[in-house]
């Protein structure tokens, strides 16, 4: 691969524009991919908190996990668990806990399908050991300008 800048150069360069560029980056690719197969982004997060749960999870519970994720608002996330149990893919009970569906289970497999697809895409000549620096860089990164990150 060919970098923008010598390593001289871009020793100098801002971690708030190439974090911001990964991140739009992966996002946009992400979330065209999943609309491909008829999804969002935020509903495939809703799907698979509620496909993987070991214990039955309630509205309250995936909104909570969900909530520190790109900044999706709890408005946001109702309406994405609305549309994700209008989709036929999750149910909802009178005291808020959620299931899922058999039409739910296919579209999961389906999903994460493309979610293994979409990290071996993203990983292509990355290496596990770069990887993890990477992560660990950027959550340097996190902790030394105050910030706070969390993900499930």
């Amino acid at each position: 691969m060919k970098y923008s800048h010598s390593d001289a150069e871009l020793i100098h360069q801002p971690i708030g524009y190439w974090s911001w560029a990964a991140y739009k980056a992966v996002v946009t690719r992400t979330r065209g991919a999943l609309l491909e197969i008829g999804t969002t982004q935020p509903q495939w997060w809703v799907l698979a908190q509620v496909a993987q749960a070991q214990d039955i999870k309630t509205r309250d519970e995936v909104s909570e996990t969900l909530r520190n994720y790109l900044d999706v608002g709890e408005d946001a996330l109702g309406a994405q668990i609305d549309a994700t149990i209008a989709q036929g893919w999750i149910t909802e009970d009178a005291e808020g806990r959620l299931g899922i569906t058999a039409e739910g289970k296919e579209f999961f497999g389906k999903a994460a399908g493309v979610q293994e697809e979409l990290w071996s895409e993203r990983h292509a000549d990355i290496s596990d050991e770069e990887y993890l620096t990477t992560l660990k860089v950027l959550q340097r990164f996190i902790h030394n300008t105050g910030g706070q990150a969390w993900h499930h």
